[in-house]
């Protein structure tokens, strides 16, 4: 398995239950497709560098994971499908 980390932006207006459910539904979508989950950092509303949809800030989360192509596969799915994320960006660690 390879080392992955991604970070990813939530919208700021979600409240705090709601952000933390997006949250642990991407951890949990790690685990759950062969993926093990070292750490999440998060590390709360920033500026943005530049507007997103309308939104000046964001929620920022960082997770470092290993896992196979397939778990980056349906990550990557899963993001583009889920309206509270902003943005996201998916590392391999070497």
């Amino acid at each position: 398995m390879r080392k992955y980390e991604t970070i990813f932006i939530v919208k700021p207006d979600l409240g705090e239950e709601a952000t933390e459910a997006v949250v642990e539904k991407m951890t949990t979508l790690i685990a759950d497709n062969g993926g093990e989950v070292a750490n999440t950092d998060k590390w709360g509303t920033k500026e943005l560098a530049y507007e997103i949809n309308d939104y000046t800030t964001g929620y920022y989360t960082v997770i470092n994971f290993t896992g196979e192509p397939a778990t980056i596969e349906e990550l990557e799915r899963i993001y583009k499908l889920d309206d509270n994320v902003l943005r996201y960006l998916i590392l391999r660690n070497e």
